[in-house]
């Protein structure tokens, strides 16, 4: 196996902290006798314990080398991937290094290890690429990596030409992208300064626009400045403020699953992360997706000054936002910065310049170019939205009257007309009455 790692061209610099390094290593210390069988040994379980931690993560099965090389090649970052995520298989030299790489994958693919596990008497090797996994609920992997990478594998298995492994993984690329912005939908932000500045979010929720009752006009006009935004076209940065409960987060998740196949991410981010801003943007402004950086429930206080901050990056400072980045942000506040009588001009004040300071607050949400309100529902549409659904939910069978009569005294014990309020009735509803046969 050593000898084939160091073969590589293009994927040579693979962490030699990864699990194929440490193999590679640990196959030359047993080809040069270097190590006693027992050390050998060791180190072979510590391997196949981080290969089964992966495995766990991402759901494989069936053969976890295989669906582990897909998985090297779908997340190493080099310069022919990166240039194969924009353009897909280009002409060239660079194809002949390669093809040469993937001629070594196809030989690590068909690796034979019976040699070892003979020697050492060990059978981790044949039980990993015939394993049978426990079945997972989904949310304790990331199954749309998972998908994806065990469909490369298969097709790596499958082709019996160097040719038509190179397609399939240029095709992979063009198709999902390289590393951990291609292969995932949303990320965070790392507080440890040591640490990756984004981590994958790999348990996102799949709602989509249809389950936000109501908000039409709402939810079109952010559907129409996303899309602009995927097509390459000019797009604003997006404000959706209002009261409690009324989906605006709801919103914003939805489309990030709605157009996450046509090349949308999301970053999220917290005020206390603001100073990290010109690191994401610099991270991301070269990949060929597109970057929401998303805030949930943003407001200041006014002896909070990260706003500031804020309005630098957003639109100020002397590097230009990047095409591929727009922020859209959550917030009770219309105006984001709370705003006392002192602001008034009618009002006394210590501040000579009184509007200059009115100024300085209201230009942080006026560099959101698209606002949208939502609002609380009226009683009528709080009951439109309880009846959809109550629709939606197979247990719940009780006549309108009823439903509408005990939603009315929940509302009141519970906050209000909202959208929150009227699902976390039925969630109750749901989970106090008799499961139908």
């Amino acid at each position: 196996m050593d000898r084939l790692t160091s073969q590589l061209i293009i994927y040579r610099g693979i962490d030699r902290n990864s699990i194929l390094m440490q193999f590679s290593d640990i196959f030359r210390r047993w080809r040069q006798d270097e190590d006693t069988p027992e050390t050998l040994t060791a180190d072979i379980l510590t391997q196949i314990h981080r290969l089964l931690d992966l495995a766990t993560k991402y759901g494989f099965n069936d053969n976890l080398w295989h669906n582990y090389l897909a998985y090297l090649l779908a997340t190493t970052e080099t310069p022919f991937t990166l240039v194969s995520e924009k353009v897909g298989l280009v002409d060239g030299s660079v194809n002949a290094f390669a093809k040469h790489d993937f001629e070594v994958f196809k030989k690590l693919f068909d690796f034979d290890f019976s040699k070892i596990e003979d020697e050492l008497n060990l059978d981790c090797f044949t039980t990993i690429t015939h394993y049978q996994a426990v079945v997972k609920q989904e949310r304790l992997y990331n199954r749309g990596v998972s998908e994806k990478v065990q469909l490369l594998s298969k097709q790596i298995e499958d082709s019996d030409s160097v040719d038509g492994i190179t397609k399939a993984v240029a095709d992979f690329y063009r198709a999902y992208g390289v590393g951990k912005l291609g292969l995932n939908k949303a990320f965070r932000v790392n507080d440890d300064d040591e640490g990756e500045l984004l981590i994958p979010i790999t348990n996102t929720s799949d709602v989509v626009l249809d389950d936000l009752v109501g908000y039409e006009i709402q939810k079109q006009e952010l559907v129409d400045n996303t899309e602009a935004f995927i097509e390459r076209r000019p797009a604003n940065n997006v404000l959706l403020y209002g009261d409690a409960g009324t989906g605006k987060s709801t919103s914003i998740k939805a489309i990030l699953n709605q157009y996450y196949d046509s090349g949308l991410r999301m970053i999220e981010i917290y005020k206390h992360q603001f100073k990290k801003l010109s690191q994401i943007i610099e991270a991301v402004k070269n990949r060929n997706y597109r970057f929401i950086i998303y805030m949930d429930d943003l407001s200041f206080e006014e002896f909070e000054t990260e706003y500031k901050y804020l309005k630098a990056v957003i639109e100020g400072g002397l590097e230009p936002r990047p095409d591929n980045v727009l922020i859209y942000a959550t917030s009770n506040r219309r105006h984001l910065i709370r705003e006392t009588w002192s602001d008034r001009a009618d009002q006394d004040s210590e501040d000579i310049h009184r509007n200059d300071t009115v100024q300085e607050k209201l230009s942080l949400a006026n560099r959101f170019g698209v606002r949208i309100g939502y609002f609380s529902p009226s009683q009528k549409e709080y009951q439109a939205i309880v009846e959809a659904l109550a629709k939606r939910c197979p247990d719940i069978d009780l006549d309108r009257e009823t439903l509408l009569a005990q939603a009315r005294t929940w509302e009141m014990q519970h906050g209000g007309f909202s959208g929150r309020t009227a699902q976390q009735f039925i969630d109750h509803l749901a989970g106090t009455l008799p499961k139908k046969q």
